[in-house]
């Protein structure tokens, strides 16, 4: 399970869902990019078993194996191919194995948003402190905000209207995505704290749910105005 070519089919994976970072990772420093896109898989990988459609068992499951996986790799030992490029380093896998089960919790509907993102907070606070030591970065509390509006993004735009917290589901589902990524973006300043890679994929998903929030939604981002985004989202 651990060949390049296996690797390669999970960084294509997620490459394929954020094709604006072709452009953007210009401005990620280049030996910090494919450990950069490999994180950014592995966080992929979270956010398909939070938001599986149907019978969640198989995700459970799967969820389960990550969580003995990254036990795994606290013990310099991988099985699966992105542990090639990310167990290397010596971030808190344990840690963040603790706070897997945290996101099956999370697919239970939020009162609020504030309980929204209280559900992810365990889960962004480990994620956040795993990349301060995969990017050389200080921590700063207000990464922990920044995984999570994101991840809270993400499940929006995947599972719909069924992510949104039961205080702004007034209306019909097109106006409870809407109010629900307007609520978001309150929360997400266009330049967020935490490393540099963090901070330029915030702006690109920020730019995205933008989108869901705007009617009649902007049309999608061009190469430049995506390549000034991520500058702007580096600088610093």
């Amino acid at each position: 399970m651990s060949s390049p070519s296996a690797l390669d089919a999970f960084l294509d994976k997620w490459r394929r869902r954020w094709p604006e970072w072709a452009v953007a990772e210009t401005f990620v420093p280049a030996a910090q990019r494919a450990r950069t896109v490999a994180w950014f898989a592995l966080l992929q990988e979270f956010d398909d078993i939070l938001n599986i459609a149907g019978d969640p068992l198989p995700a459970d499951a799967k969820l389960a194996w990550w969580g003995e996986e990254l036990r795994n790799w606290a013990m310099q030992r991988s099985r699966h191919p992105l542990g090639r490029v990310l167990e290397p380093v010596a971030a808190p896998w344990a840690q963040l194995a603790e706070a897997l089960p945290g996101l099956l919790a999370a697919r239970a509907s939020a009162v609020d948003p504030g309980q929204a993102h209280a559900q992810l907070e365990s889960f962004a606070q480990v994620a956040a402190a795993v990349e301060c030591a995969l990017f050389d970065a200080t921590p700063v509390d207000a990464a922990t905000r920044a995984v999570a509006t994101q991840v809270l993004a993400q499940r929006l735009a995947e599972v719909g209207a069924a992510a949104v917290p039961l205080s702004l589901r007034s209306g019909d589902d097109a106006q409870a995505r809407q109010q629900w990524a307007q609520a978001l973006l309150q929360r997400w300043p266009r330049r967020v704290r935490g490393p540099r890679a963090r901070r330029i994929l915030s702006a690109l998903a920020r730019a995205r749910i933008v989108r869901q929030a705007t009617i009649p939604a902007p049309k999608p981002p061009t190469a430049m105005a995506t390549l000034w985004r991520a500058w702007w989202a580096g600088l610093g």
